[in-house]
Protein backbone atom coordinates (compact mmCIF):
# COMPACT_ATOMS: atom_id res chain seq x y z
CA UNK A 1 0.00 0.00 0.00
CA UNK A 2 2.62 2.42 0.89
CA UNK A 3 4.89 1.21 -1.84
CA UNK A 4 2.02 2.55 -4.26
CA UNK A 5 1.54 5.85 -3.00
CA UNK A 6 5.78 6.66 -3.16
CA UNK A 7 6.08 4.52 -6.44
CA UNK A 8 7.24 8.25 -7.97
CA UNK A 9 9.60 8.67 -4.94
CA UNK A 10 13.38 7.38 -4.30
CA UNK A 11 13.37 6.98 -0.62
CA UNK A 12 16.55 7.41 0.95
CA UNK A 13 16.90 6.35 4.83
CA UNK A 14 19.92 8.33 6.82
CA UNK A 15 19.99 5.93 9.64
CA UNK A 16 22.55 2.81 10.00
CA UNK A 17 19.88 1.91 12.91
CA UNK A 18 19.11 -1.80 12.31
CA UNK A 19 15.73 -1.42 13.88
CA UNK A 20 14.68 1.53 11.89
CA UNK A 21 15.70 -0.44 8.24
CA UNK A 22 13.37 -3.33 9.53
CA UNK A 23 10.64 -0.90 10.28
CA UNK A 24 11.05 0.29 6.73
CA UNK A 25 11.37 -3.15 5.57
CA UNK A 26 8.16 -4.43 7.33
CA UNK A 27 6.04 -1.59 5.96
CA UNK A 28 6.88 -2.61 2.69
CA UNK A 29 8.84 0.63 1.30
CA UNK A 30 11.57 0.45 -0.53
CA UNK A 31 14.62 2.21 0.43
CA UNK A 32 18.52 2.90 0.30
CA UNK A 33 20.53 3.69 2.83
CA UNK A 34 22.83 6.73 2.95
CA UNK A 35 24.40 7.62 6.26
CA UNK A 36 26.24 10.88 6.47
CA UNK A 37 28.47 11.41 9.21
CA UNK A 38 27.30 14.90 11.31
CA UNK A 39 28.08 16.21 14.82
CA UNK A 40 25.37 15.70 16.74
CA UNK A 41 25.26 18.65 18.63
CA UNK A 42 22.39 21.37 19.73
CA UNK A 43 22.32 24.43 21.74
CA UNK A 44 21.62 23.77 25.54
CA UNK A 45 18.65 25.42 25.88
CA UNK A 46 16.70 22.99 24.40
CA UNK A 47 14.24 21.07 25.98
CA UNK A 48 12.68 17.28 25.14
CA UNK A 49 11.15 17.14 21.89
CA UNK A 50 13.23 20.79 20.67
CA UNK A 51 16.26 18.57 20.89
CA UNK A 52 15.14 15.52 18.22
CA UNK A 53 13.40 17.76 16.08
CA UNK A 54 16.81 19.81 15.90
CA UNK A 55 18.76 16.85 15.61
CA UNK A 56 16.34 15.46 12.79
CA UNK A 57 16.89 18.54 11.01
CA UNK A 58 20.23 18.85 11.06
CA UNK A 59 20.58 15.51 9.69
CA UNK A 60 18.57 16.06 6.94
CA UNK A 61 20.90 19.35 6.30
CA UNK A 62 23.59 16.93 5.45
CA UNK A 63 21.57 16.11 2.12
CA UNK A 64 21.85 19.26 -0.02
CA UNK A 65 21.18 18.27 -3.36
CA UNK A 66 17.91 16.41 -3.70
CA UNK A 67 16.09 15.77 -6.88
CA UNK A 68 12.43 16.57 -6.98
CA UNK A 69 11.59 12.67 -6.36
CA UNK A 70 14.03 12.32 -3.41
CA UNK A 71 12.97 11.97 -0.28
CA UNK A 72 15.61 11.68 2.81
CA UNK A 73 14.08 10.50 6.33
CA UNK A 74 15.92 11.37 9.15
CA UNK A 75 15.34 10.87 12.68
CA UNK A 76 16.45 11.34 16.19
CA UNK A 77 15.40 9.48 19.83
CA UNK A 78 16.20 10.51 22.71
CA UNK A 79 15.29 9.57 26.47
CA UNK A 80 14.21 12.64 28.95
CA UNK A 81 14.52 12.03 32.64
CA UNK A 82 13.77 14.52 35.31
CA UNK A 83 13.99 17.31 32.42
CA UNK A 84 17.56 15.74 30.87
CA UNK A 85 18.76 14.05 27.77
CA UNK A 86 19.98 10.99 28.13
CA UNK A 87 21.37 10.06 25.04
CA UNK A 88 23.68 7.00 24.07
CA UNK A 89 26.16 5.54 26.75
CA UNK A 90 29.15 5.68 25.64
CA UNK A 91 30.69 2.78 28.22
CA UNK A 92 29.01 0.17 30.79
CA UNK A 93 30.01 2.58 33.56
CA UNK A 94 27.13 5.54 31.51
CA UNK A 95 24.91 2.62 30.65
CA UNK A 96 24.90 1.34 34.61
CA UNK A 97 24.05 5.23 35.83
CA UNK A 98 21.58 5.75 33.03
CA UNK A 99 19.76 2.90 34.31
CA UNK A 100 20.20 3.27 37.84
CA UNK A 101 18.56 6.57 37.50
CA UNK A 102 15.22 5.55 35.53
CA UNK A 103 14.77 2.62 38.11
CA UNK A 104 11.79 2.73 39.53
CA UNK A 105 10.68 6.42 37.65
CA UNK A 106 8.71 7.42 35.01
CA UNK A 107 10.88 8.93 31.41
CA UNK A 108 9.67 9.91 27.95
CA UNK A 109 10.81 8.90 24.97
CA UNK A 110 10.82 11.04 22.13
CA UNK A 111 11.87 10.51 18.64
CA UNK A 112 11.44 13.35 16.20
CA UNK A 113 11.45 12.40 12.55
CA UNK A 114 11.94 14.98 8.95
CA UNK A 115 10.64 13.81 5.85
CA UNK A 116 12.35 16.30 3.24
CA UNK A 117 12.61 16.64 -0.27
CA UNK A 118 13.97 19.32 -2.63
CA UNK A 119 10.65 21.09 -2.38
CA UNK A 120 9.24 20.64 1.11
CA UNK A 121 9.97 19.57 4.74
CA UNK A 122 7.42 18.12 7.03
CA UNK A 123 8.94 17.67 10.49
CA UNK A 124 7.13 15.68 13.52
CA UNK A 125 7.90 13.96 16.55
CA UNK A 126 6.33 11.61 18.99
CA UNK A 127 6.38 10.79 23.11
CA UNK A 128 5.96 7.40 25.22
CA UNK A 129 6.08 7.32 28.56
CA UNK A 130 7.79 4.18 29.87
CA UNK A 131 7.50 3.23 33.86
CA UNK A 132 10.45 1.23 35.10
CA UNK A 133 10.34 -1.26 38.37
CA UNK A 134 12.74 -1.54 40.54
CA UNK A 135 16.09 -2.90 39.48
CA UNK A 136 18.93 -3.91 41.58
CA UNK A 137 21.86 -3.95 40.65
CA UNK A 138 22.28 -7.48 39.29
CA UNK A 139 19.92 -7.15 37.16
CA UNK A 140 21.39 -4.00 35.61
CA UNK A 141 24.76 -5.62 35.50
CA UNK A 142 23.37 -8.62 33.39
CA UNK A 143 21.65 -7.03 30.96
CA UNK A 144 24.27 -4.50 30.27
CA UNK A 145 27.04 -7.31 30.42
CA UNK A 146 24.35 -9.65 27.85
CA UNK A 147 23.06 -6.90 25.71
CA UNK A 148 25.88 -4.25 25.41
CA UNK A 149 23.17 -1.52 24.66
CA UNK A 150 25.56 1.23 24.01
CA UNK A 151 23.85 2.42 20.69
CA UNK A 152 20.70 2.92 22.49
CA UNK A 153 18.95 6.14 23.93
CA UNK A 154 19.34 5.91 27.46
CA UNK A 155 21.11 2.55 27.32
CA UNK A 156 18.57 0.17 26.62
CA UNK A 157 16.49 -1.88 24.02
CA UNK A 158 12.50 -1.95 25.05
CA UNK A 159 12.23 -5.41 22.57
CA UNK A 160 15.44 -6.78 24.86
CA UNK A 161 15.83 -8.68 28.57
CA UNK A 162 15.48 -5.35 30.21
CA UNK A 163 12.33 -4.57 29.02
CA UNK A 164 10.62 -7.85 29.50
CA UNK A 165 11.67 -7.79 33.27
CA UNK A 166 11.61 -3.94 34.08
CA UNK A 167 9.23 -2.20 32.23
CA UNK A 168 5.49 -2.02 34.42
CA UNK A 169 3.92 -0.22 31.64
CA UNK A 170 4.12 2.01 28.73
CA UNK A 171 1.93 5.15 27.72
CA UNK A 172 1.96 5.69 24.01
CA UNK A 173 3.78 3.67 21.02
CA UNK A 174 5.69 1.14 21.18
CA UNK A 175 7.62 1.19 18.49
CA UNK A 176 8.79 4.51 19.30
CA UNK A 177 10.56 3.70 21.98
CA UNK A 178 12.19 1.48 19.78
CA UNK A 179 13.59 4.39 18.14
CA UNK A 180 10.94 5.49 15.41
CA UNK A 181 7.07 6.57 16.05
CA UNK A 182 5.97 4.32 12.74
CA UNK A 183 2.15 5.05 12.88
CA UNK A 184 2.73 8.56 12.59
CA UNK A 185 5.66 7.76 9.78
CA UNK A 186 2.93 6.08 7.99
CA UNK A 187 0.41 8.54 8.34
CA UNK A 188 3.03 11.28 7.09
CA UNK A 189 4.33 9.15 3.84
CA UNK A 190 0.42 8.92 3.42
CA UNK A 191 -0.76 12.42 2.77
CA UNK A 192 2.34 12.79 -0.33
Amino acid sequence: MLNQKLKNYSVILASGSPRRQQFFKDLGIDFTIQVKSIDEVYPSHLQGYEITDYLADLKSKAFTNLTENELVITSDTIVWLENKPLEKAANEQEAFEMLRKMSGKMHEVITSVSIKSANFQKLFNDTTRVFFKELTDEEIRFYIKNYEPYDKAGAYGIQEWIGFIGIEKIEGSYFNVMGLPVHKLYEELMKL
